[in-house]
């Protein structure tokens, strides 16, 4: 890599505002299903909810893993979607994703002095390869999970309501909602079916479906 010393300024201006798109990119997820209400969730949201949400569960379950780290992985593991935007597992296929996104990271690190670190933190996060990239990849399928129950409980979503909605024909979300789950419970249910999970993960997951989670103001 060649760098230019002179444009250190540059280069932090131009990164913080590429990643200061994320604010306004709002989360697909929520969009697809109609999701009614004033504010609805950034992916820049979302990122600050998985690292709390990372946070937590490192607290109370004394995983022995860096969470310094995690929460370092967490912070940019959605780098992508400042190019090419939020893409569900219902739109694009994981492979092609994964080629999308590592281009685009790639081209926007390759300026910055720890570029290559932290495209190296990046992959990692992707592969589950350690332990904090899989557990950090179970809070970032979690988060998702919770907010979906928090929305549920405001009333947000109208499952009659579903026009040119294609997730509703997965066969595994719509052999849930047919078994008579709300959109959160098959949301969170559909979690534990599809995403490693290990037992601390997938007690939380059902903590969420057997109670109310959002708390008083």
């Amino acid at each position: 890599r060649v760098f230019n010393f002179m444009s250190r300024e540059r280069n932090v201006v131009n990164y913080y505002v590429l990643c200061n798109r994320l604010k306004n990119v709002i989360r697909t997820g929520w969009l697809d299903w109609n999701v009614q209400r004033e504010r609805i969730e950034s992916v820049a949201e979302h990122i600050f909810g998985v690292q709390m949400l990372a946070i937590a569960m490192h607290s109370e379950y004394q995983y022995d893993l860096d969470i310094v780290k995690v929460v370092f992985m967490l912070a940019i593991h959605e780098l992508g979607e400042t190019v090419i935007g939020d893409l569900t597992q219902f739109q694009i296929s994981k492979a092609e994703k994964e080629k999308l996104e590592h281009g685009a990271v790639h081209k926007i690190l390759e300026g910055l002095l720890d570029g290559e670190t932290i495209e190296e933190l990046f992959l990692e996060f992707d592969s589950h390869s350690t332990k904090e990239a899989m557990f950090a990849y179970q809070c970032d399928k979690l988060e998702c999970d919770l907010q979906c129950k928090l929305y549920d409980e405001e009333g947000t979503v109208d499952l009659s309501k579903q026009e040119g909605n294609k997730t509703v024909n997965n066969d595994a979300v719509k052999a849930l909602l047919d078994d008579g789950a709300s959109w959160s419970t098959m949301w969170l249910k559909f979690g534990q079916q599809t995403y490693p999970y290990d037992d601390n993960f997938r007690a939380v997951s059902n903590f969420a479906i057997n109670n109310k989670i959002k708390q008083g103001k």
